[in-house]
């Protein structure tokens, strides 16, 4: 982080996923002098200066221009107008733009901000608000290697980050990691309903869920084997699990989920269509 701790970076927009990258930078040593924050809210941007040190903006404009990364983390039905308002100040300083705004395309936001601008769309997910996130992000036509590692750096600070050459892939991350923790939840929903159902108090239901679904998630990281793998492992012949997987493969899981990732895609592109048409 230290190589690129020079570079100002500003956030345009102060809510939770904005102030989760900004606590994660300032975590990882970033210089909080070289972050600066805009946001319409005079409170919220008073309370995110006051607990990570960093600088505020009177308005969008001020904060990019003396900025070397913009950091658009606005309501995406806000974008349109927010990109147009900074695109001046955008030609005029170049910086590298960063939009973790869902849906939205990069001609569209190239449209809004003038064009010819190094563009980087990235897709956190929820839980990088605790630092735990997936990130995908991609690159546009005329970012450098330095600028791509930067933006990088920027996303790595709340979790997981991987790269997709074609954009279009973005609408499967949006179904796969995006949407991906609601379908975890889910499931431990299901799986606590079904404990209570069989007698087990709440408490313990929705402890043992969770403290299971956690000591799975690492295993699956620490360990080099694919889940495939860690599943057989830990399938004895015969035994509980072996029974439960059977009964859940019979119940065409897999196809569901195939089915939703494809359909939760699928309104991934229909909302950007309708998000870049209005």
């Amino acid at each position: 982080m230290s190589d690129n701790s020079s570079e100002t970076i500003a956030f345009i927009g102060s809510g939770n996923m904005a102030a989760s990258l900004i606590g994660g930078l300032v975590a990882d040593g970033y210089d909080p002098q070289h972050i600066i924050a805009s946001d319409p809210s005079q409170e919220k941007l008073a309370d995110l200066c006051a607990r990570f040190s960093i600088r505020s903006a009177s308005d969008n404009s001020s904060a990019v221009a003396q900025a070397d990364v913009v950091v658009l983390a606005v309501k995406p039905q806000m974008l349109e107008q927010v990109c147009q308002d900074l695109a001046p100040q955008v030609q005029q300083g170049k910086p590298l733009v960063v939009s973790i705004a869902a849906g939205i395309r990069e001609q569209h936001l190239q449209t809004w901000l003038g064009g010819k601008v190094a563009l980087v769309r990235s897709m956190p997910n929820t839980p990088a608000m605790l630092q735990s996130g997936a990130t995908v992000l991609h690159a546009g036509a005329g970012v450098s290697e330095t600028q791509r590692d930067l933006a990088e750096s920027i996303l790595r600070a709340v979790g997981l980050t991987r790269w997709v050459d074609d954009e279009a892939l973005m609408d499967v991350v949006t179904a796969l990691s995006g949407s991906g923790p609601a379908y975890f939840f889910l499931v431990m929903e299901a799986m606590e309903e079904a404990a209570t159902g069989n007698g087990l108090d709440a408490e313990s239901a929705r402890l043992l869920t969770i403290q299971t679904a956690l000591g799975a998630a690492r295993m699956a990281i620490e360990s080099s084997d694919s889940p495939a793998t860690l599943r057989q492992k830990v399938t004895s012949p015969g035994g509980t699990t072996e029974r439960a997987l059977s009964i859940l493969e019979e119940g065409q899981l897999r196809t569901l989920f195939k089915k939703a990732i494809e359909g939760a895609a699928e309104r991934s592109r229909e909302l950007s269509r309708m998000m870049g048409e209005h």
